[in-house]
């Protein structure tokens, strides 16, 4: 089975995210994501912020909302072994927050080094208390990214829309 188009599901995510209201789309360049952030670079009420670290995206997210906006943090999954101290400001500051997560080091990877963080993306998450929720299939995906959007911006959780490699594809190497 073929990955989806990355095009067509990256407009479904952005549009959803920006009818939500987020006009702030931080990042560590990284292949899954490079469509919702050239579409956050070309829309008129959005914009895209280059991290240096994917951290930075956590405080960014909690700057935007203590200012009344909204903001998603966009990664690979190896980002997230950066981020632990940072989500604590999530649940202690009671800030919402939304990542999207494109994973590496699950299903059908060829590099050996994504392994060790793939495996560790969902136990670090959940133990700085951010809900997980994964997609694995293209009819997942719509669904998913409401209730991520639900759960981050009306229930002020701390939530990581994850895109796994079932979804995404395994890049070959």
């Amino acid at each position: 089975m073929n990955p989806p188009d990355r095009e067509v599901w990256s407009k479904l995510v952005f549009d959803k995210l920006v009818d939500a209201g987020v006009s702030l789309f931080s990042h560590v360049p990284d292949f899954g994501n490079t469509y919702i952030i050239k579409m956050a670079d070309a829309h008129n009420e959005t914009r895209s912020v280059l991290l240096s670290s994917e951290q930075e995206g956590v405080a960014i997210a909690a700057g935007a909302d203590l200012v009344g906006e909204r903001a998603v943090v966009c990664m690979q999954s190896s980002g997230v072994g950066n981020c632990p101290n940072y989500l604590s400001l999530v649940k202690g500051g009671r800030f919402p927050m939304l990542l999207i997560v494109t994973m590496r080091g699950d299903y059908g990877e060829e590099n050996h080094w994504q392994y060790p963080v793939g495996q560790a993306v969902t136990p670090i998450l959940e133990a700085m208390g951010v809900q997980v929720i994964q997609v694995d299939r293209e009819d997942e995906l719509e669904h998913a990214t409401e209730a991520a959007i639900s759960a981050a911006f009306v229930g002020g959780q701390g939530v990581a829309l994850v895109l796994s490699q079932k979804f995404l594809g395994a890049k070959a190497f």
